[in-house]
């Protein structure tokens, strides 16, 4: 299978503006970039790539005033399988967990585990370890939350999205990332595009998509409670603690953002 995806940013902005994006596809997947996802700004102007802690490709530039466009597309070859599901992966004692996954045991901007750990335990305290007790958390996540993109606020927490009961997946992501973690299961969030392939047509405009990996049996799983159901054409950008550390742009200067506009869909 072939996704065609892309976005298309335009920002109005009163003065120079340097900004960090962080927009192209993880470096693992670029085996499967069949037209590269070359970022493009109109008007130009220079730009400067690095990959950061974890891995990401970031893109620094500083914004013109006026107008300023950024966009991309580009088709990824895809297996067209649904998320994978490993129902018997094992979770792992702390103190046999390898050190560079320790790090999404801790608390972190929009994670309180210190909040929320006498809840996680009271909730799922009782069901297996491993993927049963992450699925559980999910299960839990996403009868919770009602989702709402009206009710979308940069700034909600995981306590807060307990609390409020109400999100976009964003919100679902961190809650189910900070249960996790309270329950001493490394747990990282991720970005990225989400297709609807294979689902009935909906006509509510595509954003990028929040989801999570949990550490169990030696490597990194999938999991996405506000779908709670394996997808097809899921395509990573990028992964970090939480929100903070995948936001797909962070602007050093006021701006106004006039349109956000994401696609992906099966290449014909």
């Amino acid at each position: 299978m072939q996704i065609a995806l892309g976005y298309e940013l335009i920002y109005a902005l009163p003065q120079p503006t340097p900004m960090l994006l962080m927009l192209n596809v993880h470096f693992s997947r670029a085996g499967d970039l069949l037209t590269p996802d070359t970022l493009t700004t109109t008007p130009r102007v220079p730009l400067r790539a690095y990959r950061d802690r974890f891995g990401n490709w970031c893109t620094r530039l500083t914004a013109p005033p006026g107008q300023f466009r950024i966009a991309s597309a580009a088709t990824v070859r895809d297996s067209g399988l649904l998320d994978p599901v490993s129902p018997h992966a094992c979770q792992h004692r702390v103190e046999d967990l390898p050190d560079e996954t320790l790090l999404f045991l801790l608390g972190s901007r929009y994670c309180e585990t210190d909040e929320l750990s006498a809840t996680a335990w009271s909730l799922f305290g009782n069901t297996p370890p491993g993927w049963p007790r992450v699925q559980a958390v999910c299960d839990f996540v996403h009868h919770h939350i009602t989702f709402n993109y009206q009710q979308a606020r940069p700034t909600r927490t995981a306590l807060q999205a307990y609390q409020e009961r109400v999100g976009v997946c964003r919100d679902y992501a961190h809650l189910a990332v900070a249960f996790c973690r309270c329950l001493n299961i490394p747990a990282r969030y991720c970005t990225g595009y989400l297709s609807d392939i294979g689902l009935p047509y909906s006509p509510v405009p595509m954003d990028f998509a929040g989801w999570f990996e949990a550490y169990l049996g030696g490597a990194w799983h999938m999991f996405d409670p506000r779908n709670n159901a394996p997808r097809r054409g899921r395509v990573l950008i990028a992964y970090g603690r939480d929100a903070t550390d995948v936001a797909i742009s962070n602007s050093f200067g006021p701006n106004v953002l006039e349109r956000f506009t994401v696609w992906t869909h099966e290449a014909i």
